[in-house]
């Protein structure tokens, strides 16, 4: 080992670059697949089961933050005529005004913006 210097970090990846050379002449990138038409019913049952939600698909949460929604039933039966819960939104000469300003002013700030 005297004789021998210790190879330094070009050395090192020039060896590293050399290897994957060699391991990369004996693979075969494969990118044309198909299905196994024997088993078929199965991947197709597989697949549909995979895009699932997870409260379809397993009985209990998997995880702590599945635990936050898993029961997304609401507690109350919503009742859409019911005006202490559903606040719709109504025009007044306040809100009409306010909407007229800002089309005005956007208009206004196109037409600067053309004149440039």
């Amino acid at each position: 080992m005297a004789g021998k210097d210790r190879l330094d970090f070009v050395h090192q990846n020039a060896i590293h670059v050399e290897t994957i050379r060699k391991a990369q002449r004996h693979q075969k990138l494969h990118t044309e697949f198909s299905i196994n038409p024997h088993r078929k019913p199965d991947f197709i049952k597989a697949f549909h089961k995979a895009r699932q939600e997870p409260t379809k698909k397993y009985a209990v949460p998997q995880t702590e933050s599945q635990e936050i929604g898993w029961i997304s039933t609401p507690l109350v039966v919503t009742d859409r005529s019911d005006r202490r819960l559903n606040f719709y939104r109504f025009s007044s000469d306040v809100t009409i005004h306010t909407e007229h300003a800002l089309h005005s002013s956007h208009k206004t700030t196109e037409s600067k913006s053309s004149k440039k």
